[in-house]
């Protein structure tokens, strides 16, 4: 059947993205689909969200410099099913390394064809960092299909023409004509707030073929799960934030044929 490579993406940091990266590729997994995520901020966010310590050496710089196979890069987790490519610190130089190299923009697609050509992965899911600079264009160049994280607030619409526009840039270069907007995943959503419903009917009428039907909520447990290295499926099982992202694995299934 071949992977399905995803990047989570979003301009603005604080919008839910690591926590969707996280929390879906566990949710593919629990499904037994075998998955890769792949953390590309150098902040290294999902790296510790899954309880692993950064590993000096061991991330995608190298890889993405010629120094390393990204093969050797890959970490298993504790969650069966799953694995990670670590980041830490020195993807940060990645930034302005990567402008400096022939085809800076397409180094990610290149490391990452060899994992694809072995088909030990069904789904691969990439975390960006907030910025879309060079390591996040990379990504939307890998990628099958963009997933976009939205908070349900004031002025997401805005943030959501900006990544748009990017993508229209890079499939109008022919760096990445295939990309296609997977989907968008509402975040935040304040049962309590008017404003929640209004920005996800505003999404709904603007793209409604894109939006997932499964919204995610601001609740206290999913922000606190990151801090213990654990998803919200270890961290509370029955909460509200994982009852949400294990219906959004499905919706993902079912969108993109992922099943085994």
């Amino acid at each position: 059947m071949g992977t399905t490579v995803f990047t989570i993406a979003n301009q603005k940091g604080g919008v839910g993205k690591t926590t969707t990266a996280v929390n879906l590729a566990a949710a593919l997994a629990d499904k037994k689909i075998h998955t890769l995520l792949i953390d590309l901020d150098p902040q290294a966010n999902a790296t510790s969200s899954l309880g692993i310590e950064k590993q000096d050496g061991r991330s995608l710089y190298g890889a993405l410099h010629g120094d390393a196979a990204l093969v050797d890069m890959i970490t298993p987790t504790s969650i069966e099913h799953l694995a990670l490519v670590p980041a830490e610190e020195d993807l940060a130089a990645a930034e302005i390394e990567l402008a400096q190299m022939e085809n800076y923009l397409m180094k990610l697609r290149q490391v990452l064809q060899p994992v694809r050509d072995t088909g030990g992965y069904r789904a691969i899911i990439i975390d960006c960092p907030p910025a879309l600079g060079m390591l996040s264009m990379n990504s939307l160049a890998a990628a099958d299909h963009l997933l976009i994280t939205l908070q349900c607030e004031y002025m997401a619409l805005e943030g959501l023409g900006q990544i748009l526009r990017n993508v229209d840039r890079l499939k109008s270069a022919n760096i990445n004509a295939a990309l296609d907007l997977g989907g968008i995943v509402m975040t935040m959503f304040d049962v309590r707030t008017n404003l929640s419903r209004q920005v996800v009917e505003e999404v709904k009428q603007h793209l409604p073929d894109k939006i997932f039907n499964t919204v995610i909520p601001r609740t206290v447990r999913l922000s606190e799960a990151p801090s213990f290295g654990k998803t919200i499926f270890a961290y509370d099982p029955l909460s509200p934030g994982a009852t949400a992202y294990r219906q959004l694995g499905k919706e993902v299934i079912e969108r993109f044929g992922l099943k085994q």
